[in-house]
């Protein structure tokens, strides 16, 4: 019999279920994904570090585990929660199971739980800190655990998920050199810019703009990444010294947030974020509806009138769900964002196009 264990809430819900092996207390934000298919890709995407996902399909496993899809070297997810793990998996590409690759990894699962329920309570009562632990119920100390982590507001995750150091990526006669700031960024981002011609040059979060002029690029790239976006102060000062020196500059999730707080907008938190690929955006320039795949639970404040504190930017991209702001572009520089993931695998594909929109920048380099 497994052993039996929980989610508790730092609201004082809790949900039981099992774990197949013992697992000692691990916090993180209690977040939802609605992604049927790419479970590794979310696990191994550093914007998900410090937090526990709970995932909304009903059987997670059943194609195993393979090294081609990671977004990164080793899962980023402090926990995932199911409704059942697939004790049994088929893929022609696999090379292992979910199960083993995130034990090995030191991710505990929480299984046998009832996720509808518990995304329902999330969506209600909005995303929170929580904390996983064997048991039957909670105890004292497992809720003084709880009650010590970290919230999610006010934290710099960006620091912890950024690469060690520079690093080049693409053959070196590339037609275009561009610079990406690492701030959690996804290995797909690299892989779709090499197939449009770049050399990318990765940089970690805390360079300084100088040494990006130093490098030479013809552009500049903004990762996405994970924590508060107010709290990466150090880089916003930066990122706008380059932009305004006419570098064409793309930013995604994380990146598209820290451009808006680099010409004086502002970042709030939603009550329970965006994470899965059905979201909705609608294309302010043409009325298209993109279908798109997004992971994030801070957003740029404005609407479809303004940008507040930041006349130099307008709003070019619209959430349908709830009307928050989803891209960005500068009224008279060559930069651009957009909240959700055009970069994504196994998708959808809908705004792959925005990577070409910023090649297509970079000819006037």
């Amino acid at each position: 019999m497994s052993p039996k264990a929980y989610l508790l809430l730092e609201d004082g819900a809790w949900f039981p279920g099992t774990t197949r092996r013992s697992i000692a207390p691990i916090s993180g934000e209690a977040v939802f994904t609605t992604n049927l298919t790419g479970y590794q890709e979310v696990f191994s995407d550093p914007s998900y570090l410090g937090q526990i996902v709970v995932m909304t399909a009903p059987m997670i496993g059943n194609y195993g585990i393979n090294a081609e899809d990671l977004e990164s070297d080793k899962p980023q997810v402090s926990g995932v929660v199911v409704r059942e793990l697939a004790r049994s998996y088929s893929n022609w590409r696999a090379t292992g199971s979910l199960d083993d690759w995130l034990a090995e990894r030191g991710i505990p699962i929480l299984e046998q739980v009832d996720t509808r329920k518990l995304t329902r309570h999330i969506r209600s009562c909005g995303a929170m800190r929580a904390i996983m632990a064997e048991g039957a119920e909670p105890s004292d100390a497992v809720n003084r655990l709880l009650a010590d982590s970290p919230p999610m507001e006010g934290l710099d995750l960006a620091s912890r998920a950024t690469a060690p150091g520079e690093r080049t990526v693409g053959t070196p006669d590339a037609k275009y050199h561009v610079v990406a700031y690492d701030f959690g960024m996804k290995a797909n981002i690299l892989r779709v810019l090499t197939e449009l011609g770049c050399r990318v040059t990765v940089v970690p979060s805390h360079t300084p703009a100088a040494r990006i002029t130093e490098l030479e690029p013809h552009g500049l790239f903004l990762s996405n990444g994970p924590g508060d976006p107010a709290a990466v102060q150090y880089v916003i000062p930066e990122i706008r010294r380059l932009a305004e020196s006419g570098l064409p500059t793309f930013g995604i999730c994380l990146g598209h947030q820290l451009l808006g707080l680099a010409f004086g907008a502002e970042t709030v938190k939603l009550p329970y974020g965006h994470h899965g690929g059905n979201h909705p955006v609608r294309d302010l320039s043409d009325g298209r509806v993109l279908i798109t795949s997004q992971n994030h639970g801070f957003a740029v404040r404005g609407s479809t009138k303004e940008v507040p504190g930041a006349k130099s930017l307008e709003v070019t991209h619209l959430n349908l769900n709830d009307d928050t702001v989803e891209g960005l572009q500068h009224l008279e520089l060559p930069t651009f964002g957009v909240q959700y993931h055009p970069e994504a695998s196994p998708g959808p594909h809908d705004a792959r196009g925005h990577f070409r929109q910023f090649v297509q920048a970079l000819d006037s380099q």
